[in-house]
């Protein structure tokens, strides 16, 4: 294979390492953070909701009151079960954090329908509790911490693999287990974190099947052009999807670099476009995807494949590209046409309760809150390791497929399904075995559309 690199834009970026430190230093003030700041006000979702939609289950159930009973420990139950969520509900990402909200607010709201978690017998409700972070990961460490403070049993992540990124490391220090999903990187699985897990596909999945795609095509979009964003995850996919490309053969790769918030593409398109690039991979941001593929039409770089993680995961990514949104891959970790038992339901239960409809981090967010409800039975307790040793035990049927989780907290053969978007709606097009639809290849010229 051909490779060929070009750093083109921005100024390198902190990588995590330092953002670490910036956590651990932030960490060690917490209880002052948390003691002078002003408290943010919480988001939360308790006892069985007064809203109207359809339960899971029928029968008669009991909501716990506080009560003697234990659970396996010297602690009575208490009268509801407290999850922090930490979200990113404005800010850069905020159209997924959007998403992930939804999905934890239905399940939260099943659950408790159903009279709420069987803790050793008793039925207890969750108390769901949600704070922004603002895309912000300093700002997602400090949140962390007002809920381990409020008393927490379990945290459940936002959007943004950064932000998970910063976040694993204070589930580790307050012995929190904390899942995440619209997080791809591997990195922070890869640092002996016993509290982290993840039910969504990884960057080495995600690469895999970029390439399984490409490979099904005729012909095959051999020149691939790679825009980096300076970040750890940009670096990491970078060098799996350069690898995967390797092992095939057949395929030319370019490499241009550019920086998160950058507002200029045109250097590095213009290099893509003289080039002859045939197909476009990158990790942007929904703002910097959206820039990008403006300019991408702007300066008539017709490539035969555009595939775009994480920016184009939003709704917000259709409406504002409109029919220029179509024919862009990419790879949310679901789809609400995938033919998992329970998924149909749960998709007409999200329109009729939260009030749109069910997309891309619906079913894995919801996923979530399965594993989390599962474990606490299986644990009988409210005691936060062993909450974690069930969640690290989990074989579960769930939205997003089947989910046992490996040593590192890694979902074992994740199940990694591309859509792309196609009039204003994204269809599952591959692999073949759950697509609804055949993808759009080549590209249709921005002149023709």
């Amino acid at each position: 294979m051909n490779k060929r690199s070009h750093r083109a834009i921005g100024t390198h970026t902190p990588r995590i390492l330092l953002l670490t430190l910036v956590i651990a230093l932030l960490v060690s003030l917490g209880a002052g953070v948390v003691a002078c700041g002003g408290e943010e006000e919480t988001t939360t979702t308790a006892g069985p909701t007064t809203t109207a939609g359809p339960t899971t289950t029928g029968g008669a159930t009991t909501t716990a009151a506080p009560s003697t009973e234990t659970t396996g420990t010297t602690q009575a139950l208490p009268a509801a079960i407290k999850v922090g969520a930490v979200i990113p509900l404005t800010g850069k990402y905020s159209g997924l954090g959007a998403q992930v909200r939804g999905g934890y607010e239905l399940a939260v709201k099943d659950v408790n329908d159903a009279g709420g978690v069987d803790v050793g017998g008793t039925k207890i409700p969750i108390d769901l509790q949600i704070l922004d972070d603002e895309s912000d990961p300093v700002k997602t460490v400090q949140q962390l911490e007002t809920h381990s403070s409020k008393g927490v049993v379990a945290y459940l992540g936002g959007a943004g693999s950064d932000l998970h990124a910063a976040a694993a490391g204070i589930a580790e220090k307050n012995k929190i287990a904390y899942q995440g999903v619209a997080f791809a990187i591997q990195s922070p699985h890869q640092q002996g974190f016993k509290y982290l897990f993840s039910p969504f596909p990884k960057s080495k999945d995600h690469t895999k099947i970029t390439f399984d795609l490409l490979d099904s095509f005729t012909p095959k979009p051999s020149k691939v052009v790679i825009f980096q964003e300076k970040t750890d995850w940009g670096a990491e996919m970078t060098e799996l999807w350069k690898a995967q490309a390797d092992a095939r053969g057949g395929y030319e790769i370019t490499v241009y670099e550019y920086a998160p918030g950058t507002t200029d593409y045109s250097s590095i398109i213009m290099g893509a476009k003289e080039a002859g690039g045939e197909a476009l991979l990158a990790v942007p941001s929904t703002p910097d995807g959206l820039a990008m593929m403006k300019q991408v039409k702007e300066l008539d770089w017709n490539a035969k494949v555009y595939f775009l993680v994480r920016a184009p995961d939003p709704p917000t990514f259709g409406e504002n590209l409109g029919v220029d949104s179509d024919g862009v891959f990419l790879l949310p970790g679901w789809n609400p046409g995938v033919p998992y038992p329970g998924v149909k339901e749960m998709v007409e239960r999200h329109q009729a309760v939260i009030g749109n409809p069910a997309v891309a981090l619906t079913g894995p967010s919801y996923a979530c809150v399965q594993i989390l409800a599962d474990s606490i039975t299986r644990a009988g307790s409210l005691d936060r390791a062993a909450i974690r040793d069930a969640i690290a035990a989990t074989d579960l049927d769930t939205m997003v497929g089947h989910v046992t989780f490996a040593e590192d907290g890694t979902w074992i053969d994740a199940l990694d399904p591309v859509n792309q978007w196609q009039g204003g709606k994204q269809a599952l097009v591959f692999p073949p075995d759950v697509a609804l639809t055949a993808p759009i290849y080549p590209a249709v010229p921005w002149k023709d559309r």
